[in-house]
């Protein structure tokens, strides 16, 4: 298609440049071709000269004046007009009395030129005047004229033949051209699509390392980027299965144990037989805890739960979190030591969910910090944030900050164990904060202690409430 188009604009230029040179070339022949006419006016011996006045020129026959110039057309057709510009003569046929529109040329003074139409056919003409006195026909005009189509024919005998050429070395270097793209393409493609095929049955391990500026290498690094998210993922999935049977195990033995010890009658004493009992109703709830949190999780990530956004004190919020945890950090001889202003602005949060969270992070804190030393929570807005940080003392079992809101992520498996968690709270805590637009996250302090950080959207004190799609309560 490309060669064709570039094809049939060549031969539209080439037969322009064709036209405009026979114009010119036609301008030039009629000058010398209005002298010749000049000359046989007259009856005037061989040698006299062309220019001589009216006294010396003995005027020619009409009919033997027509004959003489018949024998000038040539090639081209040589037309003779009067003062209307009416055909007196033409050497190529029966067009006497046409009339032909003739304009002054703008490239050679003197000439007039013009696009007339004799037998259906358009031809190019170029005019010169004469002294119609003189003249056997009384013409006032000298035109030569030449069909366009012999013009077009003759440049189209020269053009084609160099077209032929030129398209047939076009067509051999685009097809080799095609067979380099095509190979160039085709092969990243298929190695794609085998990748594909492995990642498909399993080596989720797979890369295909094709880079580059351009639309393949684009789309090979993000092949393996995808790769290497679908290796995470199902590296995580993993975990995540491995995490819980390992959770589920140490209570369901527990479970089978002391239930089998009563059903079997080997504990003998009731204090041993109300033990046994406490514990089976204790693992128990253990286990509908993991189950609960397990599937509020899945729903929160899922997004198939809604919010009720409304204006919370957060202040207010915070002093009823520090007076329920605060018997618990008094057990464990804990400092709740809390920078709360009184001018702290309200955010924009569900209610419940933002005690859930808080509860979350006040509740990891006082398992997990040192006996004896202190949790701060400090409390400000920033701007069209505000932001909460809860900090305590890590001691030996130091948490990563980066795999803290991993599911089932403990520092110290034996003692979260103890403390009845299972690694799932700052994982919903996260979710659900994200769900609320804000941002949770962890770092540690100059001193080795843990900061868990929670930026919520300020909000007016009296914002109107609204319902989005965010997960729903989830118990601690």
């Amino acid at each position: 298609m490309s060669l064709l188009l570039s094809g049939a604009l060549t031969w539209v230029l080439v037969r322009d440049v064709a036209l405009q040179g026979a114009q010119d070339e036609l301008d030039r022949t009629v000058i010398s071709d209005a002298a010749l006419v000049r000359h046989l006016e007259c009856l005037n011996p061989v040698g006299v000269a062309t220019n001589a006045g009216p006294a010396a020129c003995r005027q020619a026959d009409a009919t033997f004046f027509s004959d003489r110039i018949a024998s000038l057309a040539g090639a081209d057709r040589l037309i003779l007009l009067n003062r209307l510009r009416q055909i007196v003569f033409d050497s190529g046929g029966a067009t006497v009395g046409q009339a032909i529109t003739i304009q002054a040329s703008k490239r050679i003074a003197g000439v007039a030129e013009a696009t007339p139409f004799f037998d259906g056919q358009a031809y190019l003409a170029a005019a010169v005047a004469i002294a119609p006195a003189r003249d056997p026909l009384g013409a006032a005009y000298v035109v030569v004229a030449r069909a366009q189509s012999s013009v077009a024919a003759a440049a189209a005998g020269e053009l084609v033949p160099r077209l032929l050429a030129a398209g047939g070395a076009a067509l051999v270097v685009a097809l080799v051209l095609v067979l380099v793209v095509s190979r160039s393409v085709s092969r990243p493609v298929t190695k794609l699509a085998a990748a594909a095929e492995d990642i498909a049955a399993g080596n989720y391990s797979r890369r295909v390392g094709i880079r580059g500026p351009d639309e393949i290498g684009l789309l090979g690094a993000s092949f393996d980027r995808m790769a290497e998210a679908v290796e995470k993922a199902r590296r995580v999935q993993r975990d995540f299965l491995a995490n819980v049977s390992h959770e589920l195990k140490t209570p369901l033995t527990s479970l089978i144990g002391f239930s089998q010890a009563l059903i079997d009658g080997s504990l003998k004493t009731e204090g041993e037989q109300h033990r046994a009992a406490q514990i089976v109703h204790e693992e128990s709830e253990r286990v509908l805890r993991m189950a609960q949190e397990l599937l509020d999780l899945a729903r929160v990530e899922a997004g198939t739960m809604s919010m009720h956004i409304t204006t919370v004190d957060l202040a207010a919020q915070l002093e009823q979190e520090l007076e329920i945890v605060r018997p618990r950090a008094g057990s464990r001889e804990l400092t709740l030591a809390s920078e709360i202003p009184p001018e702290l602005p309200p955010v924009a949060a569900d209610p419940e969910r933002l005690h859930q969270v808080i509860g979350n992070l006040l509740d990891n804190a006082v398992k997990y910090a040192p006996t004896g030393t202190a949790v701060r929570i400090a409390a400000m807005g920033a701007g069209p944030t505000v932001e909460l940080v809860i900090s305590n003392a890590t001691g030996d079992h130091r948490p990563d900050p980066e795999r803290m809101f991993e599911r089932f992520y403990r520092a110290d498996a034996s003692r979260s164990a103890a403390a009845g968690g299972v690694g799932l709270g700052l994982a919903i805590s996260r979710e659900l904060v994200t769900a609320m637009r804000g941002r949770l996250w962890a770092d540690s302090d100059g001193d080795g202690n843990l900061r868990l950080h929670l930026a919520l959207p300020a909000a007016p004190r009296q914002a109107p409430a609204r319902d989005v799609s965010a997960p729903a309560a989830v118990p601690r």
